[in-house]
C-alpha cells in the first residue's frame, strides 16, 4: 500500500501467456524495479486483436498457468477481467476500467518494443495515452523514442506519455517454449517451475 501522501503506481502487464515464461517474470520485475511499482497486474488476454487467427490455449488453462507464474513475486497479482470479457480483449477498455477503480493511482501500460512498433493501429490509441504511461521495455539499448518517432509522432500526447525502461534482455519466447515442448524437449529453465508442472500435467504443447 502507498504511504499517505503518495499516489499508488500499478504496472499492467498483458499478454497471451501462453505460456507465461521466465522471460515475463524478469522483465515484468525489472519494470516495477525501474519505476518503483507497488504492484504489477498481470492481464491475460481472451483474444489478442494481432492474433485473431492464431491458436491458444483455453483461457481457464492459461489463467492457470499465470496465476502459478506470479507467485514468484509478492508485486505481482493475477486480474481475469479480459478473460471473463467476450470477444477479442482491448486495452483500452481494460484501462478504462482500472482508471475508474483506481483514480487516485498511477498507471504504466507495460509493452514490449515490437508491440509498441504497432501502437499507432490500438483502438483508442489516444485515449490510452490519457488513462496510463506507456512503458516500453528497452532491450536494445534503443529508447522508444529514439526508434520509434514515427510511433510517437502519429498518436497526439504519446509524446509526453511515453517511458523507455530498460530490461534484462532473455533470449526465450512462449514460440520457443512451445516448440521444445512440441519436440519432446524439456522446457526447464524456460518456464517456472509451476508452469513446467501445469504443462507436464495437462499435456499441453504436445502433439
Amino acid at each position: 500500500m502507498p504511504t499517505a501522501g503518495t499516489r499508488e503506481r500499478i504496472g499492467v502487464f498483458g499478454g497471451t501467456f501462453d505460456p507465461p515464461h521466465s522471460g515475463h517474470l524478469r522483465v515484468a520485475g525489472d519494470v516495477a524495479d525501474q519505476l518503483s511499482l507497488g504492484r504489477v497486474l498481470w492481464i491475460p488476454a481472451r483474444r489478442s486483436p494481432f492474433k485473431r487467427d492464431e491458436e491458444c490455449s483455453s483461457p481457464e488453462v492459461r489463467l492457470e498457468m499465470v496465476r502459478s507464474a506470479v507467485m514468484t513475486d509478492p508485486r505481482f497479482e493475477v486480474d481475469d477481467r479480459e478473460l471473463r470479457r467476450p470477444g477479442l480483449s482491448w486495452t483500452v477498455e481494460t484501462l478504462e476500467e482500472l482508471r475508474s477503480e483506481h483514480p487516485e493511482a498511477d498507471l504504466f501500460l507495460i509493452v514490449g518494443a515490437d508491440q509498441f512498433l504497432q501502437f499507432a493501429r490500438w483502438r483508442g490509441a489516444e485515449r490510452i495515452v490519457r488513462l496510463a504511461r506507456v512503458a516500453v521495455m528497452n532491450r536494445a539499448g534503443i529508447s522508444a523514442r529514439a526508434g520509434s518517432p514515427d510511433v510517437i509522432a502519429a498518436v497526439p500526447g504519446l509524446s509526453d506519455a511515453v517511458l523507455s525502461v530498460p530490461v534484462t534482455d532473455v533470449d526465450v519466447s512462449s514460440t520457443d517454449v512451445r516448440a521444445v515442448v512440441r519436440a519432446g524437449g524439456d522446457p526447464s529453465g524456460m518456464v517456472p517451475e509451476e508452469v513446467e508442472r501445469v504443462i507436464r500435467e495437462r499435456g499441453l504443447y504436445a502433439d
